[in-house]
């Protein structure tokens, strides 16, 4: 996801070191990481608007997903307050419930995105703090806020803050990926997974998204 008013992308410092880190403890990780060459994850956005993204694009396709955040984008650009195109919580917080739902937004949805807003307004996350903050801190304060989960918030840690050692044991893809590399197709327990997982650490994100890629050679982008 390619968030409105998006700073440049940004990829992370302990890339290539995690990269021979996972070469030398992991037999798959060693065959699947030269495949895709010099692609890296890649951070951008804000925070307010990479949660909000995840809450748009919640049991919708991607294609459906990108409709309504333009359109719900397009609202911001109206508010005659507003001083750029990026998508700001009061920005959020000032616009009337018929105007949301006019965007395409379920009623749901609204209230999980004023949630939202109302969380960052209050100051009840600590964006500030995260980059000191340890994984589990961050995603306690994700999920206090209504329509983001832990899956959610594992997604916000690798996409947006580039956490190095996420393992998302809810991810669909993840326990594919595991199943299809290292168990012949055969499907895999969280258990399984995580032990497998623990011959990634401490950069179990960096081959998580290789996990990914060898199911998706498209990167995603949150």
């Amino acid at each position: 996801m390619k968030p409105i008013g998006a700073t440049p992308e940004v990829t992370p410092d302990y890339w290539d070191e995690a990269c021979r880190h996972l070469s030398k403890r992991d037999r798959v990780m060693k065959k699947m990481i030269p495949k895709f060459g010099e692609a890296r994850l890649q951070s951008r956005g804000d925070a307010f608007t990479t949660l909000a993204r995840s809450i748009v694009g919640q049991q919708i396709s991607v294609k459906a997903a990108q409709s309504v955040w333009e359109r719900f984008a397009a609202l911001m650009q109206a508010d005659p307050g507003a001083k750029s195109t990026a998508i700001a919580p009061a920005h959020v917080a000032a616009l009337s419930q018929e105007a949301l739902r006019g965007a395409g937004l379920s009623a749901r949805k609204v209230e999980y995105l004023r949630d939202l807003a109302e969380h960052f307004l209050a100051g009840r996350v600590h964006v500030q703090q995260w980059t000191q903050m340890d994984d589990e801190a961050i995603i306690e304060e994700l999920v206090a806020i209504r329509g983001i989960g832990r899956w959610t918030a594992e997604m916000f840690l690798i996409f947006y803050l580039m956490r190095p050692n996420v393992l998302p044991l809810d991810d669909v893809g993840l326990l594919k990926g595991i199943s299809l590399n290292y168990f012949s197709g055969e499907p895999v327990s969280r258990a399984e997974a995580r032990e497998v997982g623990e011959a990634w650490a401490p950069y179990r994100s960096v081959a998580t998204w290789y996990i990914w890629r060898s199911l998706d050679p498209l990167p995603v982008e949150y």
